[in-house]
């Protein structure tokens, strides 16, 4: 059976891009077992609250709900439990340092399909402020406001 090519996103988590300021992105492999595997076909998962952190020079991402597969029996695994990130040494420990000397968090962006493969794309994020969160959305405001003054013109 031939593998399937391309990228297919699955979920994302854009409460993170409300509540962070994304600094740099990164894509990491994520250890799932089959019945997971399948449940993640079926889009059953939650991102919402989730974040990464690296434990004994290895890369784990907690909260992250993966409903139980309907047709699993006792194959299922628990739907919030830790799972390892799968990226190079040299990369996790990289990003370790960073988190700890500056004080920024990892955050799951979303979940994606990359040829057969479930891939995380995680985003090294600063936290905004409530003036941030306030000043995104004037801006956004007004972009939609020239949009449709803009469209008006136009038509």
């Amino acid at each position: 059976m031939p593998k399937a090519k391309g990228v297919k996103q699955i979920a994302s988590n854009r409460k993170a891009l409300h509540d962070y300021f994304v600094l740099d992105r990164f894509e990491a492999g994520i250890e799932l077992t089959g019945t997971e595997v399948k449940s993640v076909r079926a889009g059953t998962l939650n991102l919402k609250d989730c974040y990464a952190r690296v434990k004994d020079g290895e890369l784990w991402v907690c909260g992250m709900h993966i409903s139980p597969y309907k047709q699993g029996s006792y194959f299922n695994a628990d739907p919030d439990r830790d799972r390892r990130l799968l990226m190079h040494r040299r990369e996790i420990n990289r990003l370790g340092a960073r988190v700890r000397l500056e004080g920024l968090t990892l955050v799951p962006l979303s979940l994606y399909f990359k040829d057969s493969y479930v891939k995380v794309e995680l985003g090294l994020c600063k936290g905004k402020k409530l003036y941030d969160k306030r000043n995104d959305a004037a801006e956004k405001s007004a972009r939609r406001e020239i949009d449709r003054k803009m469209k008006e013109y136009h038509a």
